[in-house]
């Protein structure tokens, strides 16, 4: 059985004014902010050899990033082999939101739950993110 999520990769949700809630975090609770969001660092324990992050990142209310409605988060998973887990989702039937993208960081796919809302997956490309959380961390 191929392994499916492998972690969380982000939480994103959206909020009135992401400046300034992003400057409140960083001065009561330390959360600097790199050019994608807040990076935690950490290194997976069945490969420690290797980089990786978390992203904590707020968006403008008006992103349709999340999808239509009133969706005000989306968590991104982490997986292995995404365009395996695609298919296999979508022979499942689960809803598909829109066609898989690659980037030099990730290929990314989403999907929607029972419950309407839409899930981000990417499976890492390269140690991009894993580097930057190296540099731009807050742990």
């Amino acid at each position: 059985m191929m392994k499916k999520v492998t972690g969380l990769g982000g939480v994103f949700f959206k909020a009135k004014d992401p400046a300034a809630l992003q400057a409140w975090y960083e001065q009561h609770l330390g959360l600097k902010k790199s050019p994608f969001g807040v990076l935690f660092g950490w290194r997976p324990f069945d490969k420690p050899g290797e980089k990786a992050c978390t992203l904590w990142t707020p968006f403008k209310e008006s992103t349709d990033y999340f999808g239509s409605g009133d969706q005000s988060f989306m968590i991104n998973y982490r997986v292995e082999n995404l365009e395996a887990l695609l298919a296999e989702l979508q022979a499942a039937g689960v809803t598909m939101a829109g066609e898989m993208q690659t980037y030099d960081y990730g290929k990314f796919g989403w999907i929607i739950d029972p419950e309407g809302r839409k899930i981000e997956l990417w499976e890492p490309i390269g140690g991009t993110f894993g580097d930057m959380a190296q540099e731009h961390s807050i742990y």
